[in-house]
């Protein structure tokens, strides 16, 4: 049997390079000064899609929430083995918590065919573990959450193990569920050269009108949206066309997404500087690195 999989990702900052101008005044991440990659987990749970789809067949659907530029990851899913990719991009999305990107999530997951949709346990950027559950609960599906193994996957029913902290617990329940992915569940795949081949073209339309734009700074708007029109034609043929969805495409109740859909409010921020209870100068020379070395190894820091 075939299983059709959704699999939610994000664009997220990478917070491994904080900087002072990391956060904005009114508490939310300063996006633009901060380089953008693949939430790490979720690429756990595109690797378990994948895993599903080469034992047992069926379609991956890659979903995400973002800017223009969140198409990166998109492209990168399709390197590594998803078969169609969805951008959600609206600026009435900015500025969404965990209840109105679930909910607007919901409605995206609600026009495709799906047997199980699978998420990063949490985004790195955030660290909730919010959106993954509140989904599930928008779809009215079972979830399992921190999902670590795959146990079994037979007709309508799945077998996961999920980590509870102290321990694991193994869940048995019926199609359609909701999994939280874990880091620790697989070790993902690379892209592969074939695929990155196939489909390094494959743009949003909003991509595309983007680069007829820049390559034609003085032709008239409209015929920039009747070229891009053309070229989105020519792409969709070849399968190559990101599907790129807005709140109204999505039927989306305005109320419940961006500002006005989010009660989640940042009471305070707080900076934390580290300081060091010792310091010792190290020579910029051999000796000094070498001696600095023997420390560590004594110390057992390092090896």
């Amino acid at each position: 049997m075939a299983y059709n999989c959704a699999v939610l990702i994000k664009q997220v900052p990478d917070t491994k390079r904080i900087t002072g101008e990391a956060m904005n005044d009114d508490g939310t991440v300063n996006r633009s000064a901060l380089a953008a990659i693949f939430n790490p987990e979720d690429l756990n749970a595109l690797e378990l899609a994948l895993q599903i789809k080469d034992k047992f067949g069926g379609k991956i659907t890659v979903i995400t929430m973002g800017p223009p530029g969140a198409a990166a990851i998109l492209r990168d899913s399709l390197f590594r083995g998803a078969d169609d990719a969805i951008l959600i991009t609206d600026l009435r999305c900015a500025a969404s918590d965990t209840l109105a990107t679930s909910y607007i999530l919901s409605c995206a997951v609600k026009k495709i065919d799906y047997d199980i949709v699978l998420c990063g346990r949490q985004a790195i950027d955030g660290d909730t573990a919010q959106v993954g559950p509140q989904l599930a609960e928008k779809l009215g599906v079972t979830q399992i959450t921190y999902v670590e193994e795959l146990v079994e996957l037979n007709g309508k029913t799945i077998t996961a193990r999920r980590n509870i902290g102290a321990g694991w617990q193994q869940i048995k329940t019926s199609l359609p569920v909701l999994l939280t992915v874990t880091g620790e569940a697989n070790e993902p795949r690379v892209a592969a050269a074939k695929k990155m081949m196939r489909y390094k073209k494959a743009h949003t339309p909003l991509e595309i009108e983007q680069k007829i734009k820049a390559e034609n700074p003085d032709v008239d708007e409209a015929v920039i949206k009747e070229l891009a029109k053309h070229k989105c034609g020519q792409l969709n043929e070849k399968c190559l066309l990101i599907k790129q969805w807005d709140l109204d495409f999505l039927g989306a109740d305005l109320n419940w997404c961006g500002r006005s859909g989010s009660p989640t409010k940042v009471h305070r921020i707080q900076s934390v500087v580290l300081a060091a209870k010792e310091s010792k100068d190290v020579p910029a020379n051999e000796k000094g690195i070498s001696n600095m070395i023997g420390e560590l190894i004594e110390d057992k820091i390092i090896s």
